[in-house]
């Protein structure tokens, strides 16, 4: 799962990520206006962290872009502006929480993690696919109710495909959700390759059916 955290204050931002990458998030930042509106217009980010108060442009602008491009990413306003209105007008435009500073890391995560939960997964604790069962709270996966241990990336990938099933998901999505903008750096897409490969062994293996499908020049889909 993948956060852009909108953070001029550097040393905040550093410690939202630093916690986030230990809940096993892959997270990118922006210090600046300018800089979150590229990332937003180039990538998909599974939850923004958006704050209002930028030194060149006003957060509630990145939300209103975001809406405009009808993009689905999750977005939690952050801001020290706590008054009533600020939250008012970002829930109108569409963000889909709101946290004031000061806050505990804790309770950011625990937000985040609902949001995501509720956007992708119908708000559940439990992913059940015919005989694949995900538990979200302690990443754990079972086929006929037996374990199967991925590593996170593998969970990672397994997660994003069938948050995006039946659809067709191009390979620089894949490496771009898994690396970040990383992936803009990147000669070629191999190691994704070699991910779904490990995957697709480790689901058969356990009895599950082939649900992931190569399609040729393009990318791969979870195909149900």
């Amino acid at each position: 799962m993948k956060i852009l955290i909108v953070e001029d204050e550097i040393e905040l931002a550093s410690s939202i990520a630093s916690y986030l990458q230990a809940e096993k998030y892959v997270c990118e930042t922006a210090t600046s206006f300018r800089e979150a509106y590229d990332k937003i217009g180039l990538f998909y980010y599974d939850c923004i962290l958006l704050d209002i108060m930028l030194p060149d442009g006003d957060g509630i602008k990145l939300l209103e872009e975001l809406k405009k491009e009808k993009k689905q990413d999750g977005v939690i306003i952050i801001s020290a502006k706590d008054s009533l209105e600020d939250k008012i007008a970002g829930l109108k435009i569409g963000a889909d929480d709101y946290l004031a500073k000061p806050f505990h890391l804790s309770e950011l995560g625990a937000r985040i993690y609902s949001l995501i939960r509720r956007k992708q997964f119908d708000n559940s604790n439990q992913i059940k696919i015919n005989e694949i069962i995900i538990d979200l709270p302690s990443k754990m996966l079972t086929i006929h109710d037996n374990p199967v241990e991925l590593t996170k990336t593998e969970f990672d990938l397994l997660l994003f495909l069938i948050g995006n099933k039946n659809r067709v998901i191009s390979k620089a999505a894949v490496a771009e959700h898994l690396s970040g903008d990383m992936a803009n750096t990147m000669d070629n897409f191999d190691f994704v390759y070699s991910h779904i490969k490990n995957l697709k062994r480790k689901l058969t293996e356990a009895g599950s059916e082939d649900y992931i499908k190569t399609i040729y020049g393009t990318g791969y889909k979870f195909q149900l």
